[in-house]
């Protein structure tokens, strides 16, 4: 059985700046701070992001200001995305409907976004229904948990079986070479977000691309034996 988890943001798709629009509109909505420019977003959760926020804007990081911060963020995200120019990017959907095609191979999501957000995100863009399921950042501060969390759920899937070197993951990020480790998975490290292809190879993905459009090489890829 082969599993491939696609990171969302620089990898599947560019929101044009709609998810950092949301973060800042739910921040000053609910504890009136301005500025979530002073936090790294790139390869984060969004749980840990908001916590980073909190800290810098003095917030209390507790379970209640995040569920505050999470509806905020999910009730304008809708309308972020529609005012910002995005697409989806090169080869993506080639590629995720040639894998859902082959047979005992399974299309899944390793994203720092809440799992609400994720769904929202690629509805807008029509992309949803080829992710079957994934790992999100509701929870977790630290991407690697993320990782387990989607690796628990292929295995719900598939069985307990699933080896971690039959599982790709697809990023744009170091951290998301860095997670992919966390759990023994191979990874594609994707130039289509903020590092450059040479940036990338300096963490040593199994493999470094400059986009997905190679949609043939990449399928074969994957589920090769």
């Amino acid at each position: 059985m082969n599993v491939v988890l696609f990171d969302i943001d620089g990898t599947l798709i560019r929101t044009g700046g709609a998810g950092r629009d949301a973060l800042d509109a739910a921040l000053l909505a609910e504890f009136g701070k301005v500025g979530s420019d002073a936090v790294e977003v790139n390869g984060r959760t969004d749980r840990g992001i908001a916590g980073c926020l909190f800290r810098y804007h003095g917030i209390e990081d507790s379970d209640a200001n995040w569920f505050r911060f999470r509806a905020a963020y999910l009730d304008v995200l809708p309308r972020a995305l529609a005012a910002r120019q995005g697409n989806v990017l090169d080869g993506v959907v080639d590629l995720v409907t040639r894998l859902r095609r082959i047979d005992r191979t399974l299309v899944g999501l390793l994203t720092g976004n809440v799992r609400e957000g994720a769904r929202i995100k690629l509805a807008h863009y029509a992309i949803d229904e080829h992710f079957a399921f994934g790992g999100f950042g509701d929870e977790h501060h630290e991407r690697d948990d993320v990782a387990r969390e989607a690796f628990r759920e292929a295995r719900t899937r598939v069985g307990a079986s699933l080896r971690a070197d039959r599982i790709w993951v697809v990023g744009d990020t170091p951290n998301d070479i860095g997670c992919a480790r966390a759990i023994g998975a191979r990874v594609v490290a994707v130039g289509t977000g903020s590092y450059s292809p040479a940036e990338l190879a300096t963490h040593e993905p199994d493999l470094v691309v400059a986009d997905l459009s190679d949609a043939e090489f990449l399928a074969n890829r994957f589920t090769e034996a």
